[in-house]
């Protein structure tokens, strides 16, 4: 069994996909190189302070050992150093005196001498230091090739005061290396996981980001397909018409009423579009102004086709606030609905409506078949109108309705029919209408 096909998304969402992935990607490889900056940061804090941690303890224990050197009869004594702590464990401490007319000499060796530093190394850092008369540090390797550290301390002779040579300590790079390990992979691990949390929550924002263009785009769809769902039966009868004429004998004047009629139809249907447009448009802004709404039905009862029924009409003056544009969109809307499905049985070129505007309703009844109101929600859905219609209208006629804070209901006409109730915003006082002529509506996509 062959599988369904998945449909494909259009460019615009795809690109819109992308987006929210480079948003997403470009959130985490922020969130990826901070982290990245921090645990260097923080790793060579460690290192720098676990090296100046080793050197102080390398120069406490030469300098200790420095200051236990003495001289007795001109010959050094070393007798201090051997019960010492400092000379003890690690850092290693050796001592290493001047010889005249040669190298240092090694005299004193502590009983920890887990290093093997050549002999070499420990001259230099000793000469440094008695030229230095001061600590020198150095790094070196022992005969193995590990790193050492190497700090000397320089002495001085008791009777001259000359230096006299230099304690050294031998320290391991190594001391504190698995705590920095540890270190180390704990920033690890603690950056893996917030990478992890930085992309998850970098997705929802993105998401979030982009949800107004994802709407923008879904109410153009929909604006897209309300247009090809509405003009295709206008340009069908247009073309059809059109084409008939183009080969009548008589020519194309029986024809024109038709066309006439189709074009009225067209102007119709894009005004409804303007109007799901504009109540669909991002801003979803509605001005509403003082508006005498009997006359306004008046005059949209006068435009109907004189070929039509003409509505009888119960007008009482009533002011409500509300945007004109829009409602004669919706009366208008009402009327066509009512032309169209509320026809006498056996009667079916004329439809026998009421229309009467009683403070901010309006209400259009028909002696149709009826219209049971527990499906009105279906009505006004898009596309799921009855008996030819597309529903479009009376959608948008709700739509009107919700951005006036009103609605739009249906009930049963006494000796049969409908009765469609559009009900607006109840009028402001005139303590409100003093304060401004006009205010603004905002609707809920």
């Amino acid at each position: 069994m062959a599988r369904s096909a998945r449909p494909r998304r259009s460019p615009a969402r795809r690109r819109l996909h992308r987006l929210r992935l480079r948003l997403t990607a470009a959130y985490t490889l922020i969130t990826v190189v901070g982290l990245a900056c921090l645990s260097w940061l923080v790793l060579r804090t460690d290192d720098q302070a676990r090296r100046d941690a080793e050197y102080d303890e390398m120069r406490r224990r030469a300098s200790v050992a420095a200051s236990l050197v003495y001289y007795e009869h001109d010959r050094i004594r070393l007798d201090g150093l051997r019960d010492d702590e400092a000379t003890t464990g690690t850092p290693q401490v050796l001592v290493l005196e001047r010889r005249p007319g040669g190298d240092p000499v090694t005299v004193f060796r502590g009983r920890t001498a887990p290093f093997a530093v050549p002999p070499a190394a420990l001259r230099a850092v000793t000469r440094s230091a008695m030229d230095e008369e001061g600590p020198v540090r150095s790094d070196a390797r022992d005969r193995s090739g590990a790193p050492v550290r190497l700090l000397a301390v320089p002495f001085y002779h008791d009777a001259t005061d000359e230096v006299a040579g230099a304690a050294v300590a031998v320290g391991d790079p190594e001391r504190g290396a698995a705590e920095h390990r540890g270190l180390a992979l704990s920033l690890a691990v603690g950056a893996g996981a917030l990478t992890a949390l930085a992309a998850l929550t970098g997705h929802v924002l993105s998401g979030r980001s982009v949800r107004p263009a994802w709407q923008a785009l879904e109410q153009q769809e929909r604006l897209l397909a309300d247009a090809a769902h509405e003009l295709r039966t206008p340009v069908a009868v247009m073309r059809g018409s059109v084409e008939l004429a183009a080969g009548a004998p008589g020519g194309p004047e029986a024809h024109l009423p038709r066309i006439g009629r189709a074009a009225d139809r067209m102007a119709d249907v894009v005004e409804n579009l303007l109007a799901r447009g504009r109540l669909e448009a991002a801003a979803d802004v509605v001005r509403a102004e003082p508006l005498r709404l009997d006359q306004l039905v008046e005059e949209v009862c006068a435009e109907l086709p004189g070929s039509g029924s003409r509505p009888e009409l119960r007008l009482e003056e009533s002011v409500t606030d509300a945007d004109a544009a829009l409602v004669r969109v919706a009366v208008r809307n009402l009327l066509d609905n009512a032309v169209r499905h509320g026809h006498r049985a056996g009667a079916p070129d004329r439809a026998d409506l009421l229309v009467t505007v009683r403070g901010p309703e309006v209400w259009v009844a028909d002696r149709g078949p009826g219209v049971d109101p527990a499906k009105l929600p279906e009505l006004v859905e898009r596309f799921r109108s009855p008996g030819g219609g597309t529903g479009i209208g009376l959608s948008l006629v709700r739509r009107v309705a919700e951005a006036h804070g009103g609605a739009l209901t249906v009930r049963a006409r006494p000796g049969g029919g409908a009765e469609f109730v559009l009900r607006l915003a109840p009028a402001r006082s005139r303590h409100d209408r003093r304060r401004g002529w006009g205010r603004t509506l905002t609707m809920r996509s």
